[in-house]
C-alpha cells in the first residue's frame, strides 16, 4: 500500500507496514446458527467407524446432565467397515438422549431415547436421512434466543478474524427476523444476505421481500438473499441425485440417491419466487440434480444459483454460462469427499467439482464453506480450490485447480482489487495471496479486517 500523506483532520491513519490489502472476503453459503453450535457438541469427525464413534460417545454421555441431550457432529459413513445401529449407541450411552450429526448434514444417527424424543420411536437403525434429520437439527437449534445470539456473535467475531466481511446464509428458519435481532443486540461483525425456504415463501412475499434490499433499522448490514430450495441430497448419504446407480445399491429403492422436489414442483416454485423479486439458489449435487435444476432455469428463463454443483454432465457446464447461473462452490468438501467420491463416482471423478472447468466456459463462480460442513474460513476454500490437496496428499484431479487470482475473486463478489470509490469492506493480510503457498494460503494470518471503513478485527 503506496503513502498517501498526511491524514485531514478527524481521519485516523493506520500504517499497514508494507501488508496486503484485499477485498474483503465472502462466505457465499454458510448454516451460521449450527456454524455457531459446532464448539459446543461432540466432535466426531476423526471417527473412521461406527464402533469408533460409539467408543467418543460413552466417553462424553456421563457428563450429560438431565433431560439434556448429547449432540455430536461430522461423523461420515459412506466408508465405514460397519454400519451405524440404535443398539450400538444405546450400548454407549444408555438413556441419555444421544444425536449424531453427519458432516454433510443430510443424516442424524439417533439412540432409542433420542429417537423416541424426536418421533422416531420404532426407527429399526436410527439413522434417520434428508427431512427427517432436517427436522431433529431444527429441533437442536431451539436454545434460548439469547444464548444462540451469544453464540452467533463470537462465530461472527471470529469470522472476521480471517478477513471475512460477509456471509449467505443458508439456515433453514425464519432468518430475516433472526438477523434482525441479533443486529440490533449489537452483532455487526459481517454483513449478511439470508436466505429464504419453500416453508417461508409466501411469508416473504407477502412482506414484499426482493433480493438485494437491505432491511431497515440494520445499519445497512442485513440483505434480503435468495430463495434457497434443496433438490437431492448429499455424496456421503448416498442421497445426491445421479444418473447412474450407486455401487452397492444396484436396484434397490433410492439406489440413484434422491430427488426431493419433483421437476414440475420445482419448476413453480422457482417461478413463484422469480415473480416476486427473489433470486432462487438451488441445491443440486447428483449430475441429475443438477441437470433438472438447469432445465428449470431454463423453461423459466431466469438466473440464480446452483448451490454445490458436485458433479456435473460435460453439456451441463455450459449451460451454466449459457444461462447465466453462478456455480456457488465449496472446495473444501472436493478434499473431504474424494475418497467417497473415488468409492461411489468410480469412474466420474473427472467430472466432479469441476472449478477450472466451470470457470473455462465462462461461468461465475461463488466460493463458500456450507459451515458447519466445512469451517468457516474463505482462506481454507481458497487454499483447496488452487491446491486441490490438504494434508500432503498427492493433489485430487490437479486439472480443475483454478488460480490464486479467480479464487479470490470468487471469494470477494469479483472483487479483483482494491479501487478508490469501493465500499471501505477490506482485508490485510501479512503474506502476499497473490504468490503464497498453498499451506500458507490455508493459514492466511490476518492483520485486520474491515466493514465500511470501521475495524471489525485488528491485529495490527
Amino acid at each position: 500500500m503506496g503513502y498517501l500523506g498526511p491524514a485531514a483532520a478527524g481521519i485516523r491513519s493506520v500504517d499497514l507496514a508494507e501488508r496486503w490489502l484485499i477485498p474483503g472476503l465472502w462466505d457465499n453459503h454458510v448454516h451460521f446458527s449450527q456454524w455457531a453450535q459446532t464448539n459446543q457438541r461432540l466432535d466426531l469427525t476423526g471417527a473412521d467407524s461406527a464402533s469408533a464413534a460409539a467408543s467418543l460417545v460413552a466417553g462424553r454421555a456421563p457428563a450429560v446432565g438431565p433431560g439434556e441431550t448429547l449432540v455430536g457432529f461430522g461423523f461420515r459413513d459412506g466408508l465405514w467397515p460397519d454400519a451405524p445401529s440404535r443398539a450400538l449407541l444405546d450400548a454407549a450411552a444408555g438413556t441419555v438422549p444421544v444425536v449424531l450429526i453427519s458432516g454433510d448434514l443430510h443424516s442424524c444417527w439417533l439412540n432409542s431415547a433420542a429417537l423416541a424424543r424426536h418421533g422416531h420411536p420404532q426407527h429399526p437403525t436410527g439413522l434417520l436421512r434428508e427431512e427427517d434429520a432436517f427436522a431433529v437439527v431444527r429441533a437442536l437449534a431451539e436454545v434460548p434466543d439469547a444464548v444462540m445470539d451469544g453464540w452467533a456473535d463470537s462465530a461472527a467475531r471470529a469470522a472476521a478474524s480471517r478477513g471475512v466481511v460477509g456471509i449467505v446464509e443458508m439456515e433453514m428458519d425464519w432468518n430475516l427476523d433472526t438477523w434482525r435481532r441479533r443486529i440490533r443486540g449489537g452483532t455487526d461483525s459481517l454483513r449478511v444476505e439470508f436466505g429464504v425456504y419453500t416453508q417461508h415463501l409466501e411469508r416473504a412475499i407477502a412482506l414484499g421481500l426482493q433480493s438485494g434490499a437491505g432491511v431497515d433499522g440494520t445499519d445497512g448490514l442485513l440483505t434480503v438473499g435468495p430463495y434457497k430450495v434443496i433438490t437431492d441430497g448429499s455424496l456421503n448419504t448416498r442421497t445426491a441425485y445421479c444418473v447412474d446407480e450407486y455401487p452397492g445399491l444396484e436396484g434397490q429403492t433410492g439406489a440413484h440417491g434422491l430427488l426431493n422436489v419433483p421437476p414440475e414442483e420445482l419448476r413453480a416454485h422457482l417461478g413463484r419466487a422469480v415473480a416476486a423479486g427473489i433470486r432462487p439458489a438451488v441445491h443440486a449435487i447428483g449430475d441429475r440434480a443438477n441437470a433438472l435444476a438447469l432445465d428449470a432455469f431454463e423453461r423459466l428463463g431466469c438466473a440464480g444459483s446452483i448451490e454445490h454443483a458436485q458433479l456435473l454432465a460435460q453439456e451441463d457446464v455450459a449451460r451454466f454460462a449459457r444461462l447465466g447461473v453462478v456455480a456457488s462452490v465449496q472446495p473444501e468438501h472436493a478434499l473431504d469427499d474424494r475418497d467417497v467420491a473415488d468409492r461411489y463416482w468410480a469412474g466420474r471423478t473427472d467430472r466432479a467439482f469441476v472449478l477450472k472447468s466451470l470457470l473455462d466456459a465462462g461461468v461465475t463462480l461463488a466460493l463458500g464453506s456450507d459451515a458447519p460442513v466445512a469451517p468457516l474460513d474463505p482462506w481454507v476454500s481458497i487454499a483447496a480450490a488452487v491446491g486441490r490437496t490438504r494434508g500432503g496428499r498427492e493433489p485430487w484431479h490437479a486439472e480443475q485447480a483454478i488460480s490464486r487470482q479467480a479464487a479470490l475473486a470468487a471469494s470477494t463478489r469479483g472483487r479483483h482489487r482494491v479501487l478508490v470509490g469501493d465500499v471501505a469492506d477490506l482485508a490485510v493480510c501479512e503474506i502476499d495471496p497473490f504468490v503464497a503457498s498453498v499451506p500458507d494460503l490455508r493459514r492466511m494470518p490476518v492483520a485486520a479486517t474491515l466493514l465500511a471503513g470501521r475495524f471489525t478485527h485488528a491485529a495490527l
